[in-house]
């Protein structure tokens, strides 16, 4: 009978199996040498002799002492170092490091990743005293951090929904299939992305404007009074007053989605060099940036709690937390660090 998946064929790079040693214990009764064993497993000859010695045993044999293979105690000799293959933990000589980043999670709500890039940029511990991300990551698992997984941020909230295409149903202005493609690289300043972040789906809760700007990250959080459009363009009308003349250079293109509250964010246009785009409907990925920033916003306020029991003092506290919060992407710089630098060059200028 033939065996499409036959078990004992050897894979270069591979350990030996049972089955595998189980054969050379049968060629060596048959008086096969180590090379031509090797032929059949398809391995080296030194692979099988090095087996040969690791699995042989000391018997007697009609008075006589013999030296005789056996793919038991090949395989039991196997498995004994296979236990020592593993790497130690270095939880107790990386301790210092290992308090730093439980310390820093729970007391400023970083994630892991913040944690071990900003001691690595500014070189808080010598590379023999920290462990990787995975490692911790590990260590978080095993129980051997001050945290569980349900301290992580993300960990027990990401979402399985699979993503649904659905057709458009209203445009209130040019779309983003328009916008320059150099905006989407990043490689500019001054492009920002807008959205409303409510707590409770009732129209007397105050709301969360939010501004990303997508190459430095940087995030804005306004309290407005609802989610409607003279709402919203109130609170435009501030960031112009508090940017002035430099404000087209600061806001060059503002990306929205179609909520009825961004409804007259086109005639910003009117009244300043900003461009206005606006996605497509129900594709929240095309405002990745704002999303994601909406997203740390829940880690200090659930969904379903009223936005006006945080003070303006609590929300900008949150604002606060997310422009000075190393990230992997800008090199564990923070948004404020880049912003700031742009923000110099423009007002040298």
């Amino acid at each position: 009978m033939d065996y499409p998946n036959c078990t004992t064929e050897h894979r270069k790079n591979k350990h030996l199996k049972l089955a595998q040693r189980v054969i050379i214990q049968t060629r060596l009764k048959d008086g096969y040498s180590p090379y031509k064993i090797a032929k059949e497993l398809g391995c080296a000859a030194n692979t099988v002799r090095n087996e040969i010695m690791r699995g042989s045993v000391e018997q007697i044999i009609q008075g006589k002492k013999v030296i005789v293979y056996f793919a038991d105690a090949g395989q039991h000799q196997y498995q004994q170092h296979r236990k020592q293959c593993h790497g130690k933990y270095k939880r107790f000589l990386c301790k210092e490091f290992v308090n730093y980043v439980g310390v820093k999670m729970l007391t400023d709500n970083w994630s892991v990743d913040s944690c071990f890039g900003e001691a690595l940029l500014h070189r808080l511990f010598e590379s023999s005293e920290m462990v990787c991300m995975k490692t911790l990551y590990s260590y978080i698992d095993l129980g051997l951090m001050p945290l569980n997984n349900m301290d992580l941020p993300l960990k027990l909230r990401r979402s399985t929904k699979q993503a649904r295409a659905r057709k458009n149903k209203k445009n209130l202005g040019r779309s983003i299939e328009e916008r320059p493609e150099s905006i989407s690289s990043r490689k500019e300043f001054g492009h920002w992305e807008i959205d409303t972040v409510i707590g409770t789906k009732t129209k007397d809760d105050e709301v969360l404007l939010t501004l990303a700007e997508r190459q430095t990250r940087c995030f804005i959080v306004r309290k407005i009074k609802g989610k409607t459009a003279p709402s919203v363009m109130a609170a435009i009308s501030l960031l112009q007053k508090e940017y002035g003349t430099q404000f087209d250079k600061v806001f060059k293109t503002i990306t929205s989605d179609n909520g009825s509250e961004f409804a007259d964010l086109a005639k910003l246009e009117a009244k300043t060099q900003t461009k206005i785009y606006f996605t497509h409907p129900y594709t929240s990925c095309e405002r990745e940036t704002n999303e994601r920033h909406n997203g740390l916003i829940r880690r200090f306020i659930p969904k379903g709690n009223r936005m006006d029991g945080y003070s303006s003092d609590e929300i900008g506290f949150i604002e606060d937390w997310c422009n000075c919060l190393p990230r992997k992407i800008l090199n564990y710089h923070t948004p404020e660090e880049l912003f700031e630098q742009h923000l110099d060059t423009i007002y040298a200028a």
